[in-house]
């Protein structure tokens, strides 16, 4: 039972992330908006991290899951996507040589604060 509150609690975040996507028509990502609430209310005290914990560790055990349809949708159009693996190989590469440099550097930069 305590599992499911939990996820309850982060599910409603979620939504409400969703919701103020759709009502204010942000550019952001409901999903976004989601975990910059959670981020908010965690950091201000109002959730506490231990009411949530359990099922975030649940969750980020068992991340790998999460990609499977992503993989199969992938799979499913490698057709299209033949055409161009050259370009999209490159891309890939440059985008996480860009993204693991970004979180390095803010590491570091939070790390002296």
């Amino acid at each position: 039972m305590k599992l499911l509150r939990q996820l309850c609690i982060i599910l409603g975040i979620c939504f409400i992330g969703e919701a103020l996507n759709k009502l204010l028509n942000l550019p952001i990502p409901g999903n976004v908006l989601g975990m910059i609430i959670l981020l908010i209310l965690l950091n201000t005290g109002i959730i506490k991290l231990e009411k949530i914990e359990e099922i975030s560790n649940f969750l980020l055990e068992h991340l790998a899951f999460f990609f499977v349809p992503a993989g199969v949708g992938l799979i499913s159009c490698f057709g299209l996507l033949k055409k161009n693996l050259i370009s999209i190989t490159f891309i890939i590469l440059i985008s996480t040589i860009i993204i693991m440099a970004v979180t390095g550097l803010t590491v570091q930069l939070l790390k002296r604060r």
